[in-house]
């Protein structure tokens, strides 16, 4: 599918795929989910070795140690797009080249890579690859226009997801090494105390708690309120980071802003363009607020989530500002007497 040969590619970064018109944006979401060691679905402009570009939906996912739940790999699975769902036409540029439809048929490429390899680089040496001549005028209109991956590519690249990792688990129990595909050991993020759990599940809103003291601040808590506003289940969002509701149309400045504030120990309220798990965009009113306990050190960071599109249905219940602000309050409070116990106890 690349054209490179497998001495060529062993050993070197995937950015080695990427060119002068790869999205800056869709890298950055990738560095982003290797950050937080989270699976990512994304459309990118690849280029092959020749130097012509085709589309393709980029499937990563971390495999952990069951062991100790640290990430050990990072499988990616390269899926061409076949089809343009926003350009009419055969999609053909003036050389031959259809860049939506590979000419190598439906076909996975899988990489493998480590944390550490790539992680190593910034996002501004894209700047520095060179721009190829073998592009002409016509294609560089195509490349401007993004391919869409359908939901046919995006079952290829979970069947290939899912085989690969099923052979990695086989595997990986002849040679004693076990991993696993979920985060089996959350390290350091511990289980919240039950009388912390029964108080939180009292406050009827939408909203999760996460852990600062982890590196990708997962997810601790969540009410039963946000999981109807999402779709999704509860296993599915404990461990992982809130930015996994963000899409392609989710504001980066935003995300920005907010990591700012947490970084900080500062609330903040924003509006942002966030979805379900069904794909379904929906704009979150979201207030964050550092939670401190009884002895005013930052716990955790509760997040209230509001529906921006239900706001203002009904004139006679409470502001969302005031209900998001009578959500942190009694966090709060449940936080700190839950500390307030647990210090007790060890005393």
């Amino acid at each position: 599918m690349s054209g490179y040969s497998k001495t060529e590619v062993i050993g070197k970064n995937g950015r080695m795929f990427q060119g002068i018109k790869t999205s800056r944006r869709s890298v950055m979401e990738i560095r982003e989910a290797i950050r937080e060691e989270r699976s990512v679905q994304i459309d990118i402009l690849n280029y092959r070795k020749d130097g012509t570009p085709f589309w393709i939906l980029f499937h990563l996912c971390p495999v952990f140690s069951k062991e100790n739940g640290r990430v050990i790999h990072f499988v990616g699975v390269q899926v061409p797009i076949t089809r343009k769902s926003r350009r009419s036409g055969s999609g053909l540029a003036r050389n031959g080249v259809n860049l939506c439809e590979d000419g190598l048929g439906f076909h996975e490429a899988v990489l493998g890579s480590c944390r550490r390899e790539v992680c190593t680089d910034t996002v501004a040496e894209l700047g520095r690859i060179s721009a190829l001549d073998s592009v002409l005028a016509d294609d560089r209109e195509i490349i401007d226009e993004p391919c869409k991956a359908g939901d046919m590519e995006k079952r290829q690249a979970t069947t290939a997801m899912n085989n690969i990792l099923s052979v990695l688990t086989h595997y990986s129990e002849s040679t004693g090494r076990l991993v696993c595909r979920k985060r089996c050991c959350l390290s350091g993020m511990g289980q919240l105390a039950a009388s912390l759990n029964i108080s939180l599940g009292r406050i009827k809103q939408s909203f999760v708690l996460t852990d600062p003291h982890s590196s990708h601040m997962p997810i601790v808590y969540v009410s039963d309120t946000f999981l109807e506003l999402t779709g999704y289940a509860r296993h599915e969002v404990l461990g992982r980071n809130c930015r996994f509701l963000s899409g392609q149309e989710t504001d980066l400045s935003t995300q920005l802003q907010i990591r700012e504030c947490m970084q900080t120990g500062q609330a903040c309220t924003v509006c942002i363009l966030n979805y379900r798990k069904d794909g379904s965009p929906f704009w979150n009113f979201l207030h964050i607020s550092p939670v401190r306990n009884a002895s005013g050190k930052i716990a955790y960071y509760v997040e209230v989530q509001t529906d921006a599109t239900c706001m203002n249905l009904d004139k006679h219940k409470l502001s969302p500002e005031t209900r998001q602000l009578s959500v942190v309050g009694a966090v709060k409070v449940a936080v700190r007497a839950s500390s307030m116990v647990a210090s007790t106890s060890n005393s």
